[in-house]
Order: structure tokens, then C-alpha cells, then sequence
């Protein structure tokens, strides 16, 4: 076990180190460092947990310019002064104060030419850059040489978290989810209830969206490390922060449910004729709110004739629609009872994510239908599926598509890619993991759609530019 004295010298605060006798305050604060040139851009690595590669401790962590490597404390004994003494390592950046300093002659270092780095580490966005951001398509220059579009680029996969990736990409592509988040100061002040750690997801996923739309990047594709650390540790919870509720008013619509309870099929006729006339059997009404929107696919046939052996089913997206105009009844079955519900929708989110049934499971197996969606990636009309007075009163129904989330191969073994829409260039790019490719709009329709992410045009005039559509 490490001595208190021991943990005093490694956790010593910037104000605490010691000082050798005879050098000045003014001094040891800031000196012109002749070691900068010895940092290497190439190997620094800000996206995974700020961790002493050491102790594992994430207090008063320390990046080392020169290899990359993360390490506690700069006072003497510490693992960051012990690291500079034996492999000559003298450029030391705190990953907490964004402060620069060099050891083991321990003064803080102040240097124009090192503020590309503190902007990597925590990239931070004006209100008109963020205006700015669909309205243009300029290509930005990493540090490694490649070009690429800030909101355009790769996800690492760090152990098959493709599924994860295309979610994240598909969110960062969002504009006003992307550009709340883009703005630390909008939720950094949200006061919390204490030992609440669901915060944490929000305050990874700001970070990720800053490096995603970073225009001053060391390289053209980011990790969502602490992003998967965050969900991990979080996930067993549910994520409610009251005060961000306008989050959830980007997708947030509401329906109309009627239900009605079916008896038991195995029931002679006479009983079942005599429950239907019961209170409890009768049509009931609700109404609920909806973050998504789960669309059916029909049955797969089971069999094939050699004929059709390469054909794969097709069904138009207003076929599957048909499950919200409030006339289409579906029977949905419990453990105990069954019930014929129909669905209507209330209220059009501005942004509207269908989610499509490809997997179902049963007690062997899981099992994918592998039916491809035919649909416009344009102005799509949702009105019809509005009840009476919701068709008088939202005056905007029309939709373009702007995240397409697919899923290609077996239930178990498939990967993840997803396509998005760049609001600055009207193209369409392919995503998966750390491939980024453009891709034409047509061929976005022939893939398995899982999970798509629709905009609401605001006016006739808002159309949104996709490119070859």
C-alpha cells in the first residue's frame, strides 16, 4: 500500500510543488522552454480515459508531448517527474488545467505555437461557428496529412462497437441536438443531485460531438472511448436530467392508442361472443408520447422455388406506415392475454426516427428479415397518419431523410454502417467504423434499413439540399 506521504508527493497540486532554493516565483511560472520542438503531434491521443498508464488514478493526470503516454503528479517521486528523468521526456501537459510544463525543472511553460494541442484536447465552438456549419462544405487538413469534413469522419471500433457508432454518427448529424451539445455552457451548469453519475453521459457525448465537428483535428477519425465508458457504467440506470427536456422535444411526438383485449382463442364461440359484450373487453382509448416510431416488416416467405432463389422481398414505405392511420389493426400478444390495438399519431417531432423490425427473437434463436424498404429519401408526407384535429393544427408534415442506419449480414454476425447527409455539401457519405466514403443517393434505398433519422421541413421553402436526389 502506498504511504500517506507517498500519495502527498503524487497528488501534488500545480501551487504545491516544491521549488528549488534560489529560483524566483516569476521564474519557475513561465520560462521560454527549449524542448518543444521534441513534442510529437503524431502520437497524441486525447479520446481514451484520462488515467495514469501507473497508479490508474484519473487525479492530477498529466500527458506526456512526447510519447503520448498519461501519468499522475509532476512533484518529485511522482510517476510524471520519474517518467521525464528516465526517458528524458521534459514537455508535460495537465489534462485538467489545459497547463503546460516542464520537468524535471518543474515551470509552467507559455507558448503560443502549443494551443493547436489544448484545442484538440477541448475544442470549443463560437455561436457563429455553429451557424455556420450546414451552410458551408469546406474541406479541413488533419495534422497527418489527410483531408476531411468536421461531422464527416470515422469512429475507431474498439471491440465490435460498430452498433454503437453508427447511433453516435447518426446523433452528431442532428443539428440541434449537435449544436446544444456543441455549446459546453448550455448544460455545464445543470445542478445535479448528489452521487448522480448519469451526467456523465451527457458531458462524454458533448465531448464527442465537439471532436466529431473539430475543424482543427490531428487526424480524421475519433474514438468514442469515454463515450462507451460512460454508457457502460451508466446504462444499468435510467438517463433523466429534468432540465434538458428540450433534448428529447427534438424527437419527442405523441399517438393515439386504441386497445382492445381479445379473449382466449381456444375459447368456445358462445364464450368468447359473451366476453366481447363485457366492460373490460371494450375499445379504450390513450394517448402517449414517442421517441421512434417501430415500423413491421411483413413475413418473410419460409420457402423459395429455384426461380426466386435470389429475389429479396421488397415493400414500399408507406405500406408499413399503414400501421398509423388509425384504421390498421394489429394483434399483439402477452404472456396472458392478447389485444387488437390501432395507432394514430398526434403530434410530428422535427426530427422523426423510425425504427425498423428486422430482428425477432424466440427461445432458440434470433432471427432477421432481411425484406428491403423502398422509400423516397425526400418529401415524404406524413399528414394522412395525423387524427382529424392534428391535421388541422401541425402545419408542417413533410420529411427528408437525413440518417440511414443499416445492418448487413446475420442476426450474430452482422456489421453496422450508416449513411448521413452533409447539410453543408447537400451529399450523402457511407460511414463504418473508420471508412468514410460518398455514395450516391440512389443506392442508399437498395440497403437493409434498421434505424433512420427524418427531418421536418419548416416551411415549403426549407428543403433540405440532397444532393442527386
Amino acid at each position: 500500500m502506498v504511504s500517506v506521504k507517498r500519495e502527498r508527493e503524487i497528488d501534488l497540486e500545480d501551487d504545491e510543488v516544491p521549488v528549488k532554493i534560489g529560483r524566483s516565483s516569476e521564474d519557475r511560472r513561465s520560462r521560454h522552454c527549449p524542448y518543444l520542438d521534441t513534442i510529437n503531434r503524431s502520437v497524441l491521443d486525447f479520446d481514451f480515459e484520462k488515467l495514469c498508464s501507473i497508479s490508474l488514478s484519473h487525479i492530477n493526470v498529466y500527458a506526456c508531448l512526447i510519447c503520448g503516454k498519461y501519468f499522475q503528479g509532476r512533484g518529485l517521486k511522482s510517476h510524471a517527474y520519474t517518467h521525464s528523468v528516465q526517458f528524458t521526456h521534459h514537455v508535460f501537459l495537465n489534462l485538467h488545467t489545459l497547463k503546460f510544463y516542464c520537468l524535471p525543472d518543474n515551470y509552467e511553460i507559455i507558448d503560443s505555437s502549443l494551443e493547436d494541442i489544448t484545442y484538440v484536447l477541448k475544442p470549443t465552438f463560437t455561436r457563429q461557428h455553429i451557424s455556420g456549419l450546414d451552410k458551408q462544405g469546406k474541406l479541413y487538413r488533419a495534422y497527418d496529412g489527410t483531408t476531411y469534413l468536421p461531422g464527416i469522419v470515422g469512429l475507431n471500433n474498439i471491440k465490435a462497437n460498430d452498433y454503437a457508432n453508427v447511433v453516435l454518427q447518426a446523433l452528431s448529424n442532428v443539428p440541434p441536438l449537435r449544436n446544444y451539445f456543441l455549446e459546453e455552457e448550455n448544460y455545464c451548469g445543470i445542478r445535479r443531485p448528489p452521487g448522480d453519475i448519469m451526467f456523465l453521459l451527457v458531458q462524454r457525448f458533448g465531448e464527442l460531438m465537439r471532436k466529431l465537428w473539430n475543424p482543427r483535428n490531428f487526424k480524421a477519425h475519433v474514438s468514442p472511448h469515454e463515450m462507451l465508458q460512460a454508457v457502460v457504467l451508466c446504462s444499468k440506470k435510467n438517463f433523466q436530467i429534468t432540465k434538458q427536456a428540450s433534448l428529447t422535444k427534438v424527437f419527442q411526438g405523441s399517438m393515439r392508442i386504441f386497445s382492445k383485449k381479445l379473449p382466449h382463442p381456444d375459447l368456445p364461440p358462445e364464450e368468447k361472443v359473451a366476453l366481447l359484450l363485457k366492460e373490460e373487453y371494450q375499445e379504450e382509448m390513450s394517448d402517449t408520447t414517442f421517441l421512434f416510431l417501430t415500423l413491421d416488416l411483413p413475413t418473410a416467405p419460409l420457402y423459395k422455388d429455384e426461380k426466386e432463389q435470389l429475389i429479396i422481398p421488397q415493400v414500399p414505405l408507406f405500406n408499413i406506415l399503414a400501421k398509423f392511420n388509425g384504421n390498421t389493426e394489429k394483434e399483439y400478444k402477452t404472456y396472458k392475454e392478447n389485444f387488437l390495438k390501432r395507432f394514430q399519431l398526434l403530434k410530428l417531432p422535427p426530427y422523426l426516427i423510425f425504427c425498423i423490425k428486422r430482428f425477432t427473437k424466440n427461445n432458440f434463436f434470433v432471427e432477421k428479415n432481411p425484406t428491403i424498404v423502398n422509400f423516397p429519401i425526400t418529401n415524404v408526407d406524413l399528414r394522412e397518419y395525423l387524427t382529424e384535429e392534428a391535421q388541422v393544427t401541425e402545419k408542417n408534415t413533410t420529411y427528408d431523410l437525413v440518417a440511414n442506419v443499416v445492418h448487413d449480414g446475420k442476426p450474430t454476425e452482422g456489421a453496422y454502417r450508416i449513411h448521413v447527409l452533409h447539410h453543408g455539401t447537400g451529399k450523402w457519405y457511407e460511414l463504418q467504423d473508420l471508412q468514410v466514403t460518398d455514395i450516391l443517393p440512389q443506392m442508399i434505398t437498395l440497403s437493409e434499413a434498421y434505424i433512420q433519422i427524418w427531418k421536418r421541413r419548416e416551411s415549403e421553402d426549407d428543403t433540405t439540399n440532397h444532393t442527386g436526389a
